[in-house]
């Protein structure tokens, strides 16, 4: 367990300003015809997603993809259970905007791409960035690009989904754009909260798995979504 995290963990960082670079070259490349960044966007995908692929004993699945429109805003909302979440999420391989934690931003090199990327940062129970990651968020929407959120804020200590917050669900009904739910399970058991140690004891499956669109219009109770 040590030695695999030690290898993976120091490949993660080894690799990250290489990647960067990488970024920066398609950034300057596409930034004049591609404002949504949406090239950039899918090579992060496979920048991120290529660690989930590092041990032979972690498996993972993608399932609906196909259900995240291409070219349509909607609002995607995924249980959270741990950092590798994010990795899997990438693995959907569709254009969307993050929202994250102020603090990955200043990551050398991931939290320097997630700028370029135009990704939303927020800080948790901070009134005033909650507005403008809403506002940013309305942005993106409204060109045109999905928004992808954790609508309970943070990871779950025992893989139970927690009550939500209402910000996505705000969204969708101010906009009249539906809801994607996405289910997020089996990153826990590689990567609990609080921890950096990896676990490969056995094989280890990951599923993301895209539901079916929730229908919103304009006005309904973003309560009752959530």
């Amino acid at each position: 367990m040590w030695i695999t995290s030690v290898l993976f963990w120091s490949y993660l960082c080894l690799s990250s300003p290489l990647l960067w670079v990488l970024a920066v070259v398609l950034f300057l490349a596409t930034a004049a015809f591609d404002r949504q960044r949406r090239w950039l966007h899918l090579y992060t995908c496979a920048w991120a997603y290529h660690y989930l692929k590092l041990l032979p004993l972690w498996s993972t699945q993608i399932e609906g993809a196909a259900r995240i429109p291409t070219g349509q805003a909607c609002v995607l909302v995924a249980n959270h259970q741990s950092m590798g979440d994010i990795l899997l999420l990438f693995g959907l391989f569709r254009h969307f905007k993050w929202v994250s934690k102020r603090v990955m931003f200043r990551v050398p090199f991931i939290g320097w791409n997630m700028r370029m990327n135009n990704y939303v940062s927020l800080v948790r129970g901070d009134a005033a960035s909650i507005e403008r990651m809403l506002q940013a968020c309305r942005v993106h929407l409204r060109a045109g690009s999905p928004v992808m959120l954790f609508p309970e804020g943070t990871r779950s200590e025992d893989g139970e989904i927690k009550a939500f917050k209402r910000g996505a669900f705000t969204l969708a009904t101010e906009l009249g754009l539906p809801v994607i739910p996405i289910v997020v399970d089996g990153t826990r058991d590689i990567l609990p909260k609080h921890g950096f140690l990896l676990r490969q004891e056995q094989v280890q499956r990951m599923r993301v798995r895209v539901l079916a669109p929730v229908p919103v219009a304009v006005g309904d109770d973003a309560s009752e979504l959530g």
